[in-house]
């Protein structure tokens, strides 16, 4: 008798897990056993995408020897002064980025780079997109 407990159909799509990392005994949600015995983690389609979109924001330009192009490196804004042109043009950076590296794979309907008054220290960077495969509108609210 199979166990319908687990939920997981083993014909779903998975990807593996960013960052890289073992994950457990082999449970459903993991893929190919690594060499120690474990198993690698592993992604459905969504949390496959936000996890995309993360290296697109985080890596920075020229970090990746053969895609020297690749990343909008958001984490360089902690040292950034804080302003409005500052945010226009991480916004424009994000946007571009995203529709160049994931266009096959997402169509970005919104991007918004903010900061609260008084908590200039912190900007919160919006993306609202379009899983093509699936249309479902999905929303990655990051914090740096």
């Amino acid at each position: 008798m199979a166990n319908d407990s687990v939920g997981t159909d083993l014909r779903d799509i998975r990807y593996l897990g960013y960052p890289y990392r073992l994950a457990g005994t082999g449970t459903p949600n993991t893929v190919t056993p690594a060499a120690d015995g474990g198993a690698l983690a592993a992604a459905s389609v969504d949390p496959h995408l936000r996890d995309l979109i993360l290296q697109v924001l985080f890596t920075n330009p020229g970090e990746r020897v053969n895609l020297p192009e690749f990343g909008v490196g958001v984490r360089r804004l902690v040292f950034a002064p804080n302003n409005d042109a500052l945010r226009t043009s991480t916004q424009f950076l994000i946007s571009t980025n995203l529709r160049q590296w994931l266009g096959d794979r997402i169509e970005v309907e919104q991007v918004t780079v903010t900061s609260e008054p008084g908590y200039e220290e912190t900007v919160t960077i919006d993306i609202v997109y379009t899983v093509l495969r699936t249309r479902s509108r999905q929303r990655l609210q990051v914090e740096v």
